[in-house]
């Protein structure tokens, strides 16, 4: 969606008159037109929210009010629980395996908890330990979901192109593990889930690199047709062992291609309600930037800068460029290459920096979606010109899960 960024500014200056910044707004119109068009992109296949791209409560509970949305993928145990008990969802999967005792036994001892959430494993390890806290014999059957590694590995695998996650790679190993659960009381296999990260969160046209660009592409479509195969023989291979409820796969970046693939029942998403900077270098789709937060211009140090206190809110990931947030509104800022976003105080350079006086807001947006959620306690919902409601982070919550 193309936006007036003029407009833009002019509206969310307007609406947020009242308030002292830092921080941050969520926009509901371009929210809304975000789920839709992800929930269009997905071939009818159920979108499942990724909590950690979001971590508001009320926003969570809005994305699944929409058709095409349902069930949630937590980033932690206690997470998962929470999001249960406070009737986000009944239908919680826990993204990594988890090492946390007290979510465990709180897990084991409530037959309803047991039945909602859904724990990930990539190694019989972690089944020993969840044997350890809470013993099958005083415990409901757990649900579990295997975890493969979606990386690919050319060349023989002398080359890894992907994130490090799961050592359970191929089909075989699948089968094995599977297997393995459905030998051991207190457990019930139910999904499967690889995220393939190479094409879901790695942009394919990142600014000013050509170049890199192609060979992003050339990797991201030999990896597709790797991991159709090997998905859906992973699949084959599980399924002789457990009759499977879900195979998730995929993210905001790959809604589209992951759900072309017949052995995915449901995709993942998230980043793309909240349409962050990452995803600007993305061909196939961009969202509508919905997230922002603003800083106060506190100094004018030079002619062409300006100063804001506070904006050094920087996203998690290898230490480059793209994970630092960005001056949105009024455009035409930059960061200084010597500064960066700072702790306390941000520079601003450009010609839009003359035109800005001490008070003044600079709209900033965030690198990757959730993260911004860890700077503030709430987060201030926007439609048209007006502020229609102000609701709490999990950190406001009092909650840092991770």
């Amino acid at each position: 969606m193309a936006i007036d960024r003029d407009k833009t500014r002019d509206r969310l200056d307007r609406a947020t008159a009242h308030l002292d910044p830092p921080y941050a707004v969520v926009d509901l119109t371009a929210f809304d037109a975000n789920a839709e068009a992800l929930a269009g992109r997905s071939g009818g296949k159920p979108l499942r929210v990724a909590s950690k791209s979001v971590r508001v409560r009320e926003l969570l509970t809005r994305a699944l009010k929409r058709p095409g949305w349902h069930g949630v993928m937590a980033f932690t145990l206690p997470e998962a629980l929470w999001l249960v008990r406070s009737g986000v969802s009944d239908d919680v999967l826990v993204a990594y395996p988890t090492a946390h005792r007290g979510g465990l036994t709180d897990l084991a001892a409530d037959p309803a908890l047991a039945d909602a959430v859904t724990l990930m494993i990539d190694d019989t390890a972690q089944l020993d330990l969840i044997d350890r806290v809470c013993p099958p014999a005083r415990r409901p059957a757990l649900r579990i979901c295997l975890d493969l590694d979606a990386s690919w590995r050319p060349l023989g695998g002398r080359v890894h192109v992907g994130v490090r996650r799961s050592p359970v790679h191929s089909a075989t190993a699948a089968g094995a593990l599977a297997a393995a659960v459905a030998g051991r009381p207190g457990f019930r296999l139910v999904g499967l889930m690889s995220y393939e990260a190479q094409i879901a969160g790695l942009g394919d046209a990142p600014p000013g690199q050509a170049m890199l660009g192609s060979a992003i592409r050339v990797a991201q479509r030999g990896s597709y047709r790797e991991l159709l195969a090997r998905r859906s023989a992973a699949v084959g291979a599980v399924r002789e062992h457990a009759d499977l409820e879900f195979v998730n796969g995929g993210g905001t970046g790959s809604v589209a291609a992951t759900s072309a693939d017949p052995a995915v029942t449901e995709v993942t998403a998230g980043s793309g309600l909240y349409g962050p900077t990452l995803f600007d270098a993305y061909r196939a789709w961009q969202p509508t930037p919905a997230a922002f937060f603003a800083c106060a211009v506190v100094r004018r140090p030079a002619p062409g800068l300006a100063t804001v206190l506070g904006g050094g809110w920087i996203a998690s990931g290898p230490a480059a460029d793209n994970r630092l947030p960005w001056p949105w509104l009024p455009e035409g800022l930059k960061l200084l290459g010597a500064e960066g976003a700072g702790e306390v105080q941000t520079p601003l350079a450009g010609k839009a920096a003359d035109g800005l006086r001490v008070g003044d807001r600079v709209w900033f947006r965030h690198a990757k979606a959730g993260e911004l959620c860890e700077h503030v306690n709430e987060v201030h919902l926007v439609e048209g010109d007006a502020v229609v409601d102000t609701v709490p982070t999990y950190r406001g919550e009092g909650h840092a899960f991770l």
